[in-house]
């Protein structure tokens, strides 16, 4: 396993990150420990969770999986999304940052949160009030460093001046959606977080599901998929522009003798920007499939070719 720095810090991590968002409510515990386990085995020492998924449950299974094993491993959480149904139960406010902090560390059973993100933007707190609260969860050991996630770059930008200005603490890593079908933050997102030393973890690596290709043009989507679930409108002319795509992937990836979801992820390993895309499996099966990516070395001929299907900068996806 080749680690990568985490951003302009010191600290290591795999270059897979393993997400938990449906571990406790899509996946149940035993898979999901078992998924947990294989991937410390294989050397990922870099996962992903949050207060909101499973409302609580991916977390206390993480803490559970880490039972004996948490000094291997860097632990992302986030906060700022609704938990209640309260008024103050949600936001980037130091009230909401300490309450949440405090929940996470009991249900991940742990003493510190290696990565403490918030999980989206909060306009209406000054971002001064969430990095003063989380400075002090720093300087408790609490909290080892902050990210944010699904942050502009002009926001990410404010929180490290704000951070300058009142001697804070300053986000380290952000998380955004890329993959090979949503491509515009290619424009300035990843440009500034290269420029300034942030690491990028992307979310969405796989276009929920599009870039498994198990979504085919003019097949009939799984009847156990998200697709079906969330009723998408296939025949819509922007899927039917995104299926023309993919079916041109797969077809190069099946040159390769590889899934598309394996050169889905290789083509984000080879992005000098990205530090570790985040996995997310809902299976062991779609686990290992995953993690077979870092075997992966796409030459640049193969970059220049998914440049041609879907030009950089541009969007197909969501």
């Amino acid at each position: 396993m080749q680690y990568r720095d985490l951003g302009s810090t010191g600290v290591k991590v795999s270059p897979l990150c393993l997400g938990c968002m449906n571990f406790g409510s899509r996946t149940e515990e035993t898979e999901s420990i078992r998924i947990i386990h294989e991937a410390l085995d294989a050397g990922i020492n870099f996962v992903d969770t949050a207060n909101v998924y499973g409302r609580g449950a991916s977390e206390t299974i993480l803490g559970k999986a880490l039972k004996g094993r948490r000094d291997q491993v860097v632990i992302a959480t986030k906060f700022v999304g609704s938990v209640g149904p309260g008024p103050n139960d949600r936001g980037a406010s130091r009230s909401h940052a300490v309450q949440q902090v405090e929940a996470s560390l009991m249900r991940l059973d742990t003493d510190r949160i290696d990565l403490y993100q918030l999980h989206l933007p909060d306009p209406e707190t000054p971002i001064e009030e969430t990095l003063a609260a989380l400075t002090d969860l720093i300087r408790q050991g609490k909290v080892h460093y902050i990210g944010t996630s699904n942050f502009a770059a002009w926001q990410i930008c404010e929180a490290l001046w704000m951070g300058e200005r009142y001697n804070l603490a300053r986000p380290v890593c952000e998380q955004p959606g890329y993959n090979i079908l949503w491509r515009s933050n290619e424009k300035e997102l990843l440009p500034f977080c290269t420029k300034y030393g942030i690491a990028v973890i992307p979310l969405h690596p796989l276009a929920s599901g599009w870039l498994s290709g198990k979504y085919r043009k003019g097949r009939e989507a799984p009847p156990d998929s998200r697709g079906i679930a969330q009723k998408w409108d296939f025949a819509s002319p922007r899927s039917q522009q995104r299926l023309e795509a993919i079916e041109r992937l797969i077809a190069l990836a099946e040159e390769l003798g590889i899934t598309l979801s394996q050169m889905s992820l290789a083509w984000l390993l080879a992005k000098p920007s990205v530090t570790s895309p985040i996995i997310g499996p809902r299976t062991l099966e779609q686990y290992r499939d995953n993690v077979a990516a870092l075997d992966v070395v796409l030459e640049e001929g193969i970059l220049q070719k998914v440049d041609e299907i879907v030009p950089p900068g541009t969007n197909l996806w969501p």
